[in-house]
């Protein structure tokens, strides 16, 4: 699978990330920015997904593509880097303005994944 032909506009999923104790989160995020064909990208707030992911980089993401039914992927994640200033952080708050009702200058973080695996949703 191909992580663009997979991952639409208009879609959501769930990340999911555990503490280095192995205290589990998940949370609400929209589709990431593609990098390339084996990177995405997520804009993070100061929450518990942003510290999991700085203790522990391994993470699972299920999106859902928009529609009814169950169409979509699971990815797993390795986080590669972080950033909290650039271009990208820009795109995923401009990206966030237009498109959710929160506060887009709360994205503070970007965190960049290597995709490890891509598997369908059901």
């Amino acid at each position: 699978m191909k992580i663009g032909d997979v991952l639409k506009p208009g879609g959501r999923g769930v990340i999911g990330t555990a503490s280095k104790a192995g205290v589990v989160n998940m949370a609400v995020y929209a589709v990431p920015y593609i990098v390339n064909g084996e990177t995405v990208a997520w804009g993070m707030t100061d929450g518990r997904t942003w510290n999991n992911v700085r203790e522990n980089p391994n993470a699972s993401y299920a999106y859902f593509a928009p529609g009814e039914g169950f169409r979509g992927a699971r990815l797993t994640l390795s986080l590669s880097r972080t950033e909290d200033s650039g271009e990208i952080l820009e795109k995923i708050r401009e990206r966030t303005a237009a498109s959710s009702p929160g506060n887009p200058l709360a994205v503070k973080h970007v965190a960049y994944f290597k995709v490890v695996e891509t598997r369908p949703l059901v």
